[in-house]
């Protein structure tokens, strides 16, 4: 059974490269204890300098949920409709290291549509970036439009 969407997006009016308004999401360690808070995720690999490096990173890095939910966001505001999103995989491919130095990471997301689909869906390729680097790779969601 299909469910309604409140999409604001026509899948009349998309084609296959339409490409969706990129957006930057920054991070600092503040953001990171937030979610490991709200995620249950208390690794010291994202709060504890000392540990991350002690376990061979670079610095604390993201939660790689943290980061897969914020490069979502480009497609929930795009639709109009988080509840569009019909399916959502990534790979994760390189840690967003966030330095402690009061600016911390920045991580950037584009997105084109890659499909158009059966039942009013198209297929979403996101590009997804921190520091020059991707940081999730094979990033796509299908989301059914109005």
């Amino acid at each position: 059974m299909t469910q309604p969407t409140q999409a604001r997006i026509a899948y009349s009016d998309v084609e296959v490269g339409t490409e969706l308004p990129a957006r930057t999401f920054p991070v600092d360690r503040a953001a990171l204890v937030r979610y490991a808070g709200a995620s249950g995720d208390f690794n010291p690999i994202h709060w504890n300098e000392r540990f991350a490096k002690e376990v061979g990173l670079p610095d604390v890095i993201a939660h790689g949920m943290f980061t897969m939910a914020e490069a979502i966001r480009v497609v929930t505001d795009w639709t109009g409709d988080p509840g569009a999103v019909v399916e959502y995989g990534v790979r994760f491919t390189r840690p967003v290291v966030v330095p402690d130095d009061g600016q911390g990471a920045v991580i950037e997301v584009g997105g084109e549509v890659a499909a158009k689909l059966a039942d009013n869906t198209v297929r979403v390729d996101l590009t997804v970036t921190s520091a020059g680097q991707k940081v999730l790779g094979m990033s796509r969601a299908v989301v059914r439009l109005a």
